[in-house]
């Protein structure tokens, strides 16, 4: 869903929804939402950001006494779309739609007994357009006018006055149509045998116009119907674009992968695009998600939080927990839950809880004493004045 331009209107404001981009002049592939999913590095910058945050578990919570306390979920906070469309499909086909299009929406199919919407069936993008008239808001999905109150919709990548978010994919269009006007060009040459620009000339004597154009005409129809072209020894054939041309290519799309994962707010090394002078390891994983939670995937994660909060009565909130992208390996988290352990910031209890196991049962504390010893600390002395009132 985008909006290219605005313009003064005497009538009605127009409809403001996902315009089909025209096509391009020049030779150049035209680029839509749906289009722009052949590129690679689109889909996977808009499967990446979708997995996460689709497998983040939602949580609500609400505060008393100034503490945060979980409390159930209503019904369409587990299967928003009904028993069919459970949470994690119903956040990956959203979040998937708000970063090709900008927006994401729904139609209200239900509502519970305090009026809040109780089950949410999403539609494409694509079949929905907006609607301000006079100051009243209005959507048209797929031909049938809604209200607001009936239509969920979130949106993202937005700019005062307008009702709808603005889509990557457009502000993306010219990189992506030159990574697709190049692929095409290669499904041309390896598979239909297009010949580039290239010359075929007579080294023994000097063709007339005429004569010329036969050959050529010859050539063509002999290279396009994929069949042997015949001539003697004084013909001699240069392919003089062939070789640059794959060389631009494949420097194209090297280019074209990291022009889209920036537009798409997404580091190239997590699409497994090459980056030049930069190094991830095993060592430094961990503070590399962390990095992609905060700068890149958190705004967006705390927009969905807030549009989800919309589903619950107020004062209680949903929390994506970001546990699930921020794992660190073994080795660490031991050395994390033991430090928190020793500083009595967290039980053993708890810290089993964090690996599914049940709290430690009278058998299993006393086979730890008779193993290690009682782990209870020494109870503190009392100095002792020494000579000179220094105390011991």
């Amino acid at each position: 869903m985008s909006l290219f331009r605005r313009r003064e209107v005497t009538g009605p404001i127009p409809e403001q929804g996902i315009p089909p981009r025209p096509g391009i002049g020049g030779g150049a592939t035209a680029v839509t939402n749906e289009t722009a999913l052949r590129h690679s590095a689109v889909w996977a910058c808009l499967r990446l950001r979708a997995n996460l945050i689709s497998t983040m578990p939602v949580d609500l919570y609400r505060k008393v006494n100034g503490i945060q306390v979980e409390v159930p979920k209503p019904a369409v906070l587990v299967t928003p779309g009904g028993d069919e469309v459970e949470m994690p499909e119903w956040l990956y086909s959203s979040q998937f739609d708000l970063d090709r299009s900008g927006n994401s929406v729904g139609l209200i199919t239900a509502r519970d007994g305090l009026n809040l919407p109780a089950r949410i069936e999403l539609v494409p993008s694509s079949d929905v357009s907006v609607r301000v008239r006079k100051g009243k808001k209005q959507y048209r999905i797929a031909g049938t006018l809604f209200e607001p109150d009936e239509v969920w919709h979130e949106k993202q990548y937005t700019v005062p006055g307008l009702p709808v978010g603005l889509s990557p994919v457009a502000y993306a269009a010219w990189s992506i149509s030159e990574y697709l006007s190049i692929q095409q060009f290669a499904m041309d040459w390896f598979r239909n045998g297009a010949i580039p620009s290239a010359h075929l000339k007579n080294t023994s004597k000097t063709l007339t116009p005429d004569q010329a154009d036969g050959a050529k005409q010859r050539f063509k129809a002999a290279v396009m119907n994929r069949d042997l072209f015949v001539t003697g020894n004084d013909w001699e054939y240069d392919m003089i674009q062939a070789e640059q041309a794959g060389v631009d290519w494949i420097s194209a799309k090297q280019f074209g992968i990291g022009d889209i994962a920036r537009f798409f707010d997404c580091p190239s090394d997590l699409i497994d695009a090459a980056v030049s002078g930069s190094s991830v390891t095993y060592a430094n994983m961990t503070q590399r998600n962390l990095q992609f939670l905060v700068m890149s995937l958190g705004p967006a994660v705390s927009r969905r939080e807030q549009a989800l909060s919309r589903l619950s009565s107020r004062p209680r909130f949903v929390k994506l927990n970001r546990n699930a992208l921020l794992a660190m390996d073994p080795q660490t988290q031991a050395s994390v839950l033991k430090t928190r352990i020793d500083s009595r910031t967290l039980t053993p209890s708890e810290a089993r809880a964090f690996y599914d196991q049940p709290p430690l049962t009278e058998d299993q504390k006393a086979e730890f004493d008779r193993l290690f010893g009682k782990g209870t600390s020494p109870a503190p002395t009392t100095a002792t004045p020494q000579p000179g009132g220094t105390p011991s």
